[in-house]
């Protein structure tokens, strides 16, 4: 099973999961940009993922920003996660977080 279908795949009584928009790697992580309709608008969503010793790791990554369309949106949440990948690297997939 490839790396896309392990990360959105789902299961019966599963919600969908967003298509994503763009996928971009980044340091060894996944993006894959979600932007979450919010009235016409998008709000920034992204899923950062990472293959740690065997096992996907996943963060949902929400932000405040609301943007006029999906496209500058999805930018947005490239950009933002790469920010945070930068300061918390691995670390994102701690629990405390």
């Amino acid at each position: 099973m490839s790396f896309l279908k392990k990360l959105f795949g789902i299961t019966p009584g599963e919600p969908k999961a967003a298509k994503p928009v763009e996928t971009v790697e980044h340091e060894g992580f996944l993006i894959a940009t979600t932007p979450m309709d919010e009235g016409g608008q998008f709000r920034v969503c992204a899923l950062i993922s990472k293959e740690i010793d065997g096992e996907i790791k996943t963060h949902k990554l929400i932000r405040a920003d609301i943007l006029p369309n999906k496209e500058q949106a999805s930018d947005e949440a490239i950009r933002k996660a790469k920010v945070v990948i930068g300061e918390r690297g691995e670390r994102l997939f701690d629990s405390r977080y």
